[in-house]
């Protein structure tokens, strides 16, 4: 069974919302996930792009009013 962690990244700009998750991803076990919210622009693409690099799996990624909600899960070891 997988945890869901919440963590608002809003008001941070590129890059430190990916750096702020990818600390907050060592952390995690295999399968936890993390709800993040941020309101970057850039977030978008930078989740995206980090989820496929790190081999993480994004399991949502919704835009509402300027925020950006990702549903990420832990998937490997590395990141």
């Amino acid at each position: 069974m997988s945890l869901t962690n919440e963590e608002d990244l809003s008001g941070m700009r590129c890059p430190m919302p990916i750096v702020h998750l990818a600390k907050l991803f060592k952390e995690l076990e295999i399968g936890e996930e993390i709800t993040a919210v941020a309101t970057d622009p850039a977030f978008h693409l930078d989740v995206e792009t980090w989820c496929m690099r790190t081999g993480n799996e994004l399991l949502e990624l919704v835009e509402n009013e300027g925020h950006l909600t990702a549903k990420i899960r832990k998937a490997n070891n590395s990141e």
